[in-house]
Order: structure tokens, then C-alpha cells, then sequence
């Protein structure tokens, strides 16, 4: 009975770590991290385990996660000639608008508040680059240009790496099932 709630602990904080994808946060290690400290506890021989096959498979799912989320938000802003400034203000922005979208999403239950937490993020994204590239004394077209391609790369940075905390949370179950 006892593995049974360790099980249902873990899923929790498998999918509580997943959400944290929306926010920017590092919710696939979040992942990696628990799944790896249950597979130490559990061990291979006990009902509901998890093998060295199930870790190395979520680490690899999570580096995959930060990768999509690193190239697709470096490549748009880097295509359209975005500065450093631009790009830490955009991942400033970004977590700062995922979080007020977070709150302004609230009312709509659980639907609205994804929808919200993700446009946040990229209009904070958005806001980021383009003040990061006034500040540099760029015109508005320019800031627009790079505001606009950080917003996107935000947007598929984040479905690439809830998609891999997806996969995470599904290479898991399958582990625990299928033992």
C-alpha cells in the first residue's frame, strides 16, 4: 500500500513539474530529479519501480526540453540581429509576464489560465527585447522586428519543452505500469 501513495506522489510532482514549464521554470529537472530520487528509494525488484532505462530516458527528455526551448528562442531573436540586452530582457520579461498572466488567467479556470500564463509570457518576451533594443538606441521598426521574433521563439520554446515534459510524464507512467 505504501508504493501505491509513493506512486501517486511521484505522478503529482510529475505533473506539477510539468506545469512549471509554463512558467519559464525548470520543471523537466524538477522532473528528472524526482523520478531519479524515487528510483534510488524504489528499487528494481519492488512492484512499482522504476529502471536506469526510465531515468535515462527522462534526462534525455529534459535536456531534449532545454535545447528546443534555448534554440528556438535564441534563433529568432538572433535572426533578426537581437543584442544580449535584448535577450535578458526578454527572459526577464517573459517570466514577469507568465506570471501576471498567471494571475489575470485566474478567473477562467485552468484553460484560461494556461492561455493567459503563455501569452504573458510572450508578450513579456516581447516587451523585454523591445525595450532591451530601444535602450540600445534602435529605432522602433528594429525593436518591433526583435520584439516580434522573441515573442515567437518564446512561444515555440515553450511548446517544445512541455511537449518534452509531456513525454516525461508519459515515459514514466509506462515505466511504473509496466513493471
Amino acid at each position: 500500500m505504501t508504493s501505491i501513495l509513493w506512486a501517486i506522489l511521484l505522478v503529482a510532482v510529475l505533473f506539477a513539474g510539468w506545469g512549471l514549464n509554463l512558467f519559464g521554470l525548470p520543471g523537466n529537472w524538477v522532473n528528472l530529479a524526482a523520478v531519479a530520487c524515487y528510483a534510488w528509494f524504489f528499487p528494481a525488484d519492488q512492484r512499482l519501480s522504476i529502471g536506469p532505462w526510465v531515468v535515462g530516458g527522462v534526462l534525455l527528455l529534459a535536456v531534449l526540453g532545454e535545447v528546443l526551448e534555448l534554440v528556438a528562442g535564441a534563433a529568432g531573436a538572433a535572426r533578426v540581429g537581437a543584442s544580449r540586452r535584448s535577450a535578458v530582457l526578454a527572459l526577464a520579461g517573459s517570466l514577469v509576464g507568465s506570471l501576471l498572466g498567471a494571475v489575470i488567467g485566474l478567473p477562467i479556470p485552468l484553460i484560461g489560465s494556461v492561455v493567459a500564463i503563455v501569452l504573458g509570457a510572450g508578450l513579456g518576451a516581447l516587451s523585454g527585447a523591445m525595450l532591451g533594443e530601444w535602450w540600445k538606441g534602435r529605432s522602433l521598426d528594429t525593436s518591433w522586428q526583435v520584439g516580434q521574433a522573441a515573442f515567437w521563439g518564446r512561444l515555440l520554446g515553450t511548446a517544445g519543452k512541455l511537449t518534452a515534459g509531456a513525454a516525461i510524464v508519459a515515459v514514466v507512467l509506462a515505466g511504473l505500469a509496466l513493471r
